[in-house]
């Protein structure tokens, strides 16, 4: 969870993650979770940064090959 999206971020005058739209994000990574445990997995979750947290995640773990992401599509007016 990248604390920018909590705090005080606004799009278009409104909160861009007001309380409802959080619920919905911490019910869907908790069902998340326990589906892949069910699975034997699991799923780790980190709240900071991206750039600092997978940073410290391939630091972490040492022996990534590779790293994918999906970046925001931002409004271009």
């Amino acid at each position: 969870f990248d604390p920018r999206h909590y705090l005080g971020t606004h799009c278009h005058g409104f909160p861009k993650t007001g309380p409802h739209r959080l619920r919905f994000l911490l019910e869907s990574v908790k069902d998340l979770r326990e589906t892949l445990k069910k699975k034997g997995s699991t799923l780790v979750v980190r709240n900071g940064k991206p750039e600092d947290v997978v940073r410290d995640l391939i630091t972490q773990l040492g022996s990534v090959s590779a790293v994918v992401f999906h970046e925001e599509v931002r409004e271009i007016l």
